[in-house]
């Protein structure tokens, strides 16, 4: 596994455990990031993505909701629902990791912690959220 997939991996665990259990924010970071021990530039990737995706969940949840209508948040599975999330906030908010590739390291996720069907149902959503990117880009960039 590449190393900033592993580094995803980890932040993803840490929003799971944020979306499930409400530990504080700063000890699940340092947890997570003792546990995985990678290199500085990685642990301070996995902190940019908690840090930025965990504040504006909501937010994405609702973006989410409004181009993915097809796809209650509140039936989707936890960690699907923070993959999606993840990959949103990298394309569309952070904006350092271009569109497709937010898309496929998401669809590698879901391939590591979701279902048989999580992958097809990650891409799916994130297409529909996709076609809208501009949209969204605008949006969450003016509500953080």
């Amino acid at each position: 596994m590449k190393t900033r997939t592993k580094a995803r991996g980890v932040a993803l665990q840490a929003l799971y455990e944020l979306d499930i259990v409400q530990h504080p924010i700063g000890r699940v970071l340092k947890e997570r990031i003792d546990a995985a021990a990678l290199d500085e530039s990685h642990t301070n990737f996995i902190r940019e993505i908690v840090l930025g995706v965990w504040p504006l969940a909501s937010k994405l949840d609702a973006h989410i909701s409004e181009h993915a209508p097809e796809w209650p948040l509140d039936q989707v599975a936890i960690i699907d629902r923070n993959i999606i999330r993840l990959a949103l906030w990298e394309f569309a908010v952070n904006g350092e990791t271009p569109l497709k590739v937010a898309i496929n390291e998401a669809v590698e996720l879901a391939k590591t912690y979701g279902s048989d069907s999580a992958p097809r149902f990650v891409n799916g959503v994130l297409g529909s959220l996709a076609e809208q990117v501009n949209e969204l880009q605008q949006a969450l960039k003016s509500e953080e």
